[in-house]
């Protein structure tokens, strides 16, 4: 109950408790397409000539759990990019696009990532997961920026856990400098889509955002508990026991939920461009 009041708090707070001082701004499509090309040309060194360097005993704890992780970042983003084209031509900003198509390239790149240390440690790459398959089952149910961002906030919320388990759980150097870049890449990530959800949500009436948070504390609890059931083994091997990594989610979520209400963010001028088209 706690956490849906607070849920609901982070999401409908009126403008006025909120310091204009401490307002974000949106950034526009355009500002994101060059974030994520300046990320991409200053990612962290790997040291892929040391090997996989994880013992047997540490790869005994993750390799299940890093197989399902590794196959729910290779997504090609088709139906993401025909989404987000859609969207895009409903609210006049083709730049949109250009950025999510960016935002994939980021994840395939973890997925690659993750796949080469996979082989480096002699283990094959997972075909198929049930948790994958119920994420995009989630995503593809209903073609709208929305239905795709909001669960991609939320498992992205648990990647942050997840990522720093994982490089806690082996002393791999290659490992450990993957995780680090992983993590540090989806910090803006929760950003872009958080933003994007302030967006839409900016012209929701108080009701319908009190619905909202409801929705979304149900499908954030229902996504915890499948990431703690599917990987509980590799995140216990990182020091979160299932107490721990209750709480550290919903704190994180909380998080997201405050980036993603309308409320903190300036929208009187012009700085977000394109962006105010869409409302």
């Amino acid at each position: 109950m706690n956490a849906l009041l607070e849920a609901d708090s982070a999401l409908s707070a009126p403008a006025s408790e909120t310091s204009t001082s401490d307002l974000r701004t949106v950034r526009s499509s355009a500002e994101w397409i060059d974030y994520f090309a300046r990320n991409a040309a200053a990612l962290r060194p790997i040291p892929w000539h040391t090997g996989a360097g994880a013992t047997e005993v540490e790869l005994a704890e993750i390799t299940a759990s890093l197989r399902a992780w590794q196959l729910g970042e290779t997504s090609d983003g088709s139906h993401l990019l025909a989404a987000a084209a859609h969207y895009a031509a409903s609210i006049g900003d083709p730049d949109f696009v250009g950025a999510v198509r960016l935002f994939i390239a980021e994840e395939q790149r973890h997925g690659a990532d993750l796949g080469r240390f996979l082989e480096l440690a002699g283990v094959d790459r997972a075909e198929a997961d049930w948790g994958d398959t119920l994420f995009r089952a989630i995503r593809y149910a209903w073609p709208r920026m929305e239905i795709w961002a909001t669960p991609v906030v939320m498992v992205e919320t648990h990647a942050l856990i997840y990522y720093n388990a994982l490089r806690r759980a082996t002393r791999s150097p290659v490992l450990t400098a993957i995780c680090r870049q992983i993590l540090a890449d989806e910090v803006a990530h929760i950003r872009f889509q958080c933003e994007r959800l302030a967006i839409l949500h900016r012209r929701r009436s108080r009701l319908l955002r009190w619905l909202t948070m409801r929705v979304h504390c149900v499908l954030f609890a229902g996504i915890t508990l499948a990431v703690w059931f599917g990987h509980r083994r590799a995140l216990r091997a990182g020091g979160y026991r299932f107490p721990r990594f209750w709480r550290t989610a919903w704190g994180k979520m909380h998080s997201a939920w405050r980036t993603m209400a309308p409320s903190g963010y300036r929208w009187n001028g012009e700085s977000s461009g394109r962006t105010e088209a869409g409302l």
